[in-house]
């Protein structure tokens, strides 16, 4: 788990760093500063109104009697997206992008079901009382 931590929060945006230097590179810091302004202002939209869209879906759901499980996790999704989204760096972007347009996101949300309920289904889960 800390190894992951530490891939996380290390390598990560030592690759954006190093991917944001290689573009200002080539097409100069004005764009590349330019880019990253503009998938933050485009990926906090696109997450408003995605957000939005799944939580009308939630409460229709909702009001039907069921339970909104898949609009759940779309909404977790895109929230991660929109946070993805806000961070500098090319990958975050593609990453975010990916958590917030619908079809991508259908494929990320099947993928994230499958390894959820085979976590719950091989191993044990305890469930503490509180005292």
């Amino acid at each position: 788990m800390l190894s992951r931590l530490i891939l996380l929060f290390v390598t990560i945006p030592l690759i954006e760093l190093y991917l944001l230097l290689q573009m200002g590179r080539y097409v100069g810091a004005g764009p590349t500063v330019a880019l990253v302004i503009l998938t933050g202002v485009v990926g906090a939209y696109l997450a408003r109104s995605q957000g939005l869209v799944v939580l009308r879906r939630i409460k229709r759901t909702v009001s039907e009697g069921e339970v909104p499980g898949n609009h759940i996790i779309d909404g977790l999704l895109i929230l991660v997206g929109g946070a993805l989204l806000l961070t500098p760096g090319l990958l975050t972007d593609l990453t975010g992008f990916l958590l917030i347009i619908p079809a991508s996101r259908t494929v990320v949300r099947e993928w994230l079901k499958v390894r959820l309920r085979g976590y719950v289904e091989g191993r044990v889960v305890y469930i503490r009382k509180k005292p």
